[in-house]
């Protein structure tokens, strides 16, 4: 099953005839000179470039031209390439539509989409997905789409989301994804700002936002449901299959000429960032962004093409952020990879179901995704015999110790290494549906080294990957021969990095240079130029640094950094992980102390989540019941252990908290103080944006009382520092 071998050519429908006057699609897809002579690139048509503008080559500052033409934020803007004298910086651009003719006549015949409906797979081959696209593009046309106005998606990851997100390049729109989570507001936000003419609605659920503020969506002329049959008929609101039918009568030659006209160096994406502070910024990302950034990053991981060995992977992440994006349609065309739909509900319970289904070769998962794995073996794990549980801690023994040291260079393979993988590891494997997983992947927030070392005593290392949406996903990611633990890995090759002021650690300002750099936010020129500098470098806000070896390593966000009332500045990402890690029942941990005397933590326990709403509860995890009655406690509910002020667990909170201070490197850098909260941390709550990233504003703002506390004069005069 490593090869899905070519589908035979009566699986396809036949390619539309083409009309009188028109060019027929079958050149399109064969690429016949007719057609080819139209497409536009960089190398062939200097007009790409804008007008009195270089091509940017590294290192070249004394020739270079005005630095504004790197970046734009006008919708029809054009930006400088910053192409590289040779290497894979030096590669020709190519739009998307260029892309897609390549992946039509490499792995035209290979499954590019599977979908499971009632039960069973449906696919589309590449080629096929090339001639829904083109028939999608076409109704676009017929709906109105204007050139660089905005298509919105909002739903589930489908394949009717892949082709409505090309088709609206294609027809000359912009692909805009809207988070599934997102309130009405929210939604208004995105497709007033990107001047949506069509949104494209996963149900009835989702169609209701929409419905309640299209009044005041002035560009709006459609809205098209694809997960469902329609429960209401409203004037320019269409099925799917009638949206697909909607284009028959636009002539491929009125397409042909909307293609023409694109060029790599204009925009045909926007990523909404999440906005944990401020506003969503429309993050304008050009065609070459995404296919240059697709071929770079698919070859630094080592991604093979389908006809050496065809790669599967599982959809589920927001296809709203650029990393579910890169990995599911972009690096997937490239390569020729086939990509499997995940069940709406996967990250409620059903994802492994589908993983062990489809065994993916390559697989990416967000911290949140790859600690609720961990939690389920936890507590699996507490319910087996003791002779399991025996085996098991051994094995995980061998497994960390053996892959710390081929970390370090070792390449021996121990005979109790190779014991526990037979009775152990592919065991474990088989259960995740990873036993043909050779790329496990974490990326778009930080994750634990608990974590992290949890996955690698099973012999399954998670590799990180870090970038944003303004670097296209990707910039550094770690590689099986070079991974170091809590490391992000070493640059892409054809990216830069650059580490701003440093302090006398070595920590800076992580900044950003390649061909994967964003053309800039959109409507938004002050923030385009707080993010992009003089010299052309994107600047992350985040903190980090490179060890020996060039291994990168994240520290914190500039923005997070608590600057103490001393003036000491302190990043609070790593005190929050040490005290998880030092105390397995906390589930979240937010360090507080802007501009206060000394530090104070908010912590919650791990609990069970509604699976529908994704509201957590007041019962305690399995893995929480089991650490409390290790200590003495006969707690099951978070209410028992706030109420009763458990001595056991809140001795074991302060004995972990010591045992952080200990190793802090200055007294500034202690946890002084801290309170359990009686409710975990959640998307539901609105503390963790979509990607499961803190914020920290909206946490400081809902627990502003509890703050205040830990700072009031009565509460500093009767409590010894680390009291609770």
């Amino acid at each position: 099953m490593a090869l899905v071998e070519p589908v035979p050519a009566a699986y396809f429908s036949s390619a539309p005839e083409g009309k009188q006057g028109e060019v027929a699609l079958e050149d399109v897809l064969l690429g016949s000179p007719a057609r080819t002579a139209e497409v536009h690139s960089v190398e062939a048509d200097e007009d790409t470039k804008p007008k009195g503008c270089q091509v940017a080559t590294p290192g070249c500052k004394a020739s270079s031209p005005p630095t504004s033409s790197l970046w734009t934020t006008q919708r029809d803007g054009e930006v400088k390439l910053r192409m590289e004298e040779q290497g894979i910086g030096s590669e020709a651009p190519k739009t998307v539509h260029q892309l897609l003719q390549e992946a039509v006549r490499k792995y035209g015949d290979y499954y590019a989409l599977a979908s499971k409906k009632g039960g069973q797979w449906r696919k589309l081959t590449y080629k096929m997905y090339y001639e829904e696209c083109w028939k999608a593009a076409k109704s676009f046309l017929k709906l109105g789409l204007e050139r660089f106005h905005g298509v919105c998606i909002l739903g589930f990851n489908s394949a009717e989301w892949f082709i409505a997100d090309i088709a609206a390049i294609l027809a000359g729109g912009f692909a805009v994804g809207i988070y599934t989570t997102n309130s009405p507001e929210a939604c208004h936000y995105v497709a007033d700002n990107c001047s949506a003419n069509v949104l494209v609605v996963e149900n009835h659920k989702q169609l209701q936002k929409i419905l309640e503020i299209q009044h005041k969506l002035p560009h709006l002329k459609a809205i098209v449901q694809y997960g469902e049959e329609l429960k209401e008929r409203r004037p320019n609101l269409y099925s799917w299959s009638e949206f697909m039918e909607l284009g028959k009568d636009v002539a491929d030659a009125q397409l042909q000429e909307v293609i023409a006209s694109q060029k790599p160096n204009q925009c045909c994406t926007l990523i909404y960032t999440s906005g944990t502070t401020g506003q969503p910024k429309g993050v304008m990302l050009s065609h070459d962004n995404l296919t240059w950034t697709a071929a770079a990053a698919g070859a630094f991981l080592m991604l093979t093409e389908a006809p050496e060995r065809q790669e599967a992977v599982v959809s589920y992440l927001p296809l709203s952020h650029i990393a579910a994006q890169m990995c599911d349609i972009w690096s997937a065309m490239t390569f020729g990879a086939q990509i499997f739909f995940a069940q709406p509900d996967a990250l409620k319970g059903s994802l492994v179901d589908t993983l062990r289904e489809v065994r993916p070769t390559a697989f990416l998962g967000v911290p949140r995704v790859w600690e609720k794995m961990e939690e389920k073996m936890k507590s699996i794990g507490a319910k087996s015999s003791t002779l399991r549980r025996k085996v098991a801690t051994w094995a995980k023994g061998v497994g960390l110790q053996t892959n710390l040291k081929w970390m370090n260079g070792s390449s021996e393979v121990p005979m109790n290494f190779r014991l526990a993988r037979h009775l152990v590891y592919r065991k474990v494997r088989k259960a995740l549906g990873l036993e043909r997983c050779t790329k496990c992947y974490t990326g778009a927030a930080p994750i634990t080294r608990e974590t992290l070392e949890f996955f690698l005593s099973l012999n399954i290392p998670l590799f990180e990957l870090y970038g944003m949406s303004e670097s296209s996903g990707p910039h550094t990611i770690s590689l099986p021969h070079a991974f170091k633990l809590t490391s992000c890995g070493k640059e892409v090759t054809g990216c830069r990095t650059l580490i701003n002021k440093p302090d006398r650690d070595g920590t800076g300002e992580i900044c950003f240079s390649g061909r994967h750099i964003f053309m800039g936010y959109l409507n938004m020129e002050e923030k385009t130029r707080e993010a992009i500098d003089e010299d052309g470098w994107l600047h992350s806000g985040d903190l980090g640094r490179h060890d020996k070896d060039g291994f990168l390593y994240i520290t914190g966000r500039i923005k997070e950094l608590i600057i103490t009332a001393g003036g000491e500045n302190v990043p609070p990402v790593p005190i929050e992980d040490a005290v998880k890690d030092a105390v397995p029942i906390i589930s979240n941990a937010m360090l507080v102390g802007d501009k206060a005397k000394f530090l104070a933590m908010l912590l919650t326990l791990k609990c069970n989540v509604d699976t529908e709403t994704g509201e957590p509860g007041d019962d305690l995890t399995p893995e929480a019941i089991e650490y409390c009655q290790k200590l003495g406690s006969k707690a099951t509910k978070v209410s028992e252990v706030l109420s009763s002020r458990d001595k056991a667990i809140y001795g074991a909170i302060q004995k972990g908290i010591s045992a952080v201070n200990e190793r802090a490197v200055s007294n500034a850098q202690k946890v002084q103080k801290w309170v359990l909260l009686e409710k975990d941390f959640s998307l539901f709550g609105g503390e963790l944006g979509p990607t499961m990233k803190l914020r920290r504003a909206v946490v400081a703002h809902k627990y502003r009382d509890q703050i205040a506390q830990f700072y009031s004069e009565q509460e500093v005069a009767a409590q010894s520092p680390l009291q609770q």
